[in-house]
Parts: C-alpha cells; sequence; structure tokens
C-alpha cells in the first residue's frame, strides 16, 4: 500500500469525532448477532479498499453493523457485498466473487472502494453533520489515488456527499439528481460520476435493482475508463 494511503487508514481507524457513531459501532461489535457470537468484530472506522493504481472508486453509504463493522473491509461479509462483488468480478474489477473476510485472498483491479461514512450508523442513517464530520476521510483518499478517471456512486447519499466534495454543479448546465444510470461529467480534472442504486437486500431483493441493471452500471464503466 502506498504511504499515503497508509497513512490515511492509521488515521482513521483511531478516529472518534462522532461519539453517537463509536457508541453504536462499539456496541454493535460488543453484543454482535448469534451467528457470529465466535468472531471478533473489528468495532472501528471502516478504510477503503482496492488498487492503488485505481482508475474507478466506487463510493457506497457506510459499513454494515455485521458486515463491515465485522469484518474490517468495505462491502465484506453482508447481503450489499455479496451482490456487489459477484458483479465486479463478471466485470472483471475482481479476481473473486466471494468476499467474506479481509483474509480471504481477494484483489481488486483498476477499482477503490470506499464511502462517505466510515462508522456503522444507526439505522443506517447517519446524519448530515456526521457525513460532513466524515467527507475529508474521502477527499483525502480520492487526492492519493493519482489515476482515478470517474466515480461509482452506490445510492442517492453517496451521489450527494460526492457532489459536496467535488463541487460539479457549475459545469453543469441542470443541477445534478440522483437516478439509477445517471451520468455526469464533471471539471477539475475529474471526469465523470454514474449513479447506480445501492446493492442492499432492500433494493435487490424487492426487484428495484436486479442483476442485469447492475452489470449494466459495470459494462459502463469499462467503456469510460481509459488504458
Amino acid at each position: 500500500m502506498p504511504a499515503t494511503l497508509a497513512k490515511i487508514e492509521n488515521e482513521l481507524v483511531h478516529c472518534k469525532k462522532c461519539p453517537r457513531l463509536v457508541s453504536w459501532r462499539e456496541e454493535v461489535a460488543t453484543v454482535k448477532r448469534r451467528a457470529y457470537i465466535d468472531q471478533e468484530y473489528w468495532g472501528k472506522p471502516v478504510p477503503g479498499f482496492g488498487d492503488p493504481k485505481a482508475k474507478l472508486m466506487i463510493v457506497g453509504l457506510a459499513p454494515g453493523a455485521h458486515g463491515s463493522n465485522r469484518t474490517g473491509r468495505m462491502f465484506t461479509g453482508d447481503a450489499s457485498g455479496d451482490f456487489l462483488y459477484p458483479a465486479l468480478f463478471r466485470a472483471g474489477f475482481a479476481n473473486q466473487a466471494t468476499a467474506t473476510s479481509n483474509q480471504d485472498n481477494l484483489e481488486l483491479k483498476d477499482v477503490y472502494i470506499s464511502a462517505i461514512c466510515r462508522c456503522v450508523p444507526p439505522g443506517n442513517k447517519p446524519t448530515r453533520n456526521e457525513i460532513g464530520n466524515c467527507l475529508p476521510w474521502l477527499e483525502r483518499e480520492i487526492e492519493s489515488l493519482p489515476n482515478l478517471q470517474g466515480f461509482i456512486a452506490l445510492g442517492r447519499i453517496a451521489f450527494e456527499g460526492l457532489l459536496r466534495i467535488i463541487k460539479p454543479a457549475s459545469t453543469l448546465e441542470t443541477k445534478p439528481k440522483f437516478s439509477h444510470l445517471a451520468y455526469y461529467a464533471l471539471g477539475d480534472g475529474l471526469t465523470w460520476i454514474l449513479c447506480s442504486y445501492h446493492p442492499s437486500r432492500q433494493n435487490t431483493q424487492t426487484g428495484k435493482l436486479t442483476q442485469e441493471m447492475f452489470d449494466q452500471v459495470w459494462d459502463i464503466a469499462n467503456q469510460k475508463i481509459t488504458n
């Protein structure tokens, strides 16, 4: 891992800026889910993960209570990851379709995965202030990935959080709005944002986001990134 990303990770895991989130992430890690009662939970802020030469950054909302908050790696060990990583594998961005722990030999190619909020929030709903406290970590990661060409925003909150950082509205004729497959070209040296519904169980089990719809996201991403 490059020194800059390692430095961000080392600082991030000690962050306690949001007392409500610190309390909740630690409570979840202590009480645990019965299925994981014998496992040691991560219970800390979750750093980004992926290829330091990434051309594409995937941005989600926040760690899952018994997924990333347990495993310590983005989208790992929960239903959202079970939908995301097979899609990345099919598109050639991952070396395997499964993500069960941070020791499972998963590797990403051309992709770095991060989130708007790094601590699991109660009800999966961080406040605007909590998101604001956390966005500088994402901004630092973006600055530490010199080859980035675009972003995939998984969900409206991720999309809006990215806009708070890169502020492309002045370069667009209309105010950017979230919808599945919405695409916006950006200024300031960053090329584009592509939107997708979040691969949460709420979306995938209701058919709001199907495998075909999700594969289309990564097909477009593959077409957009250049060598």
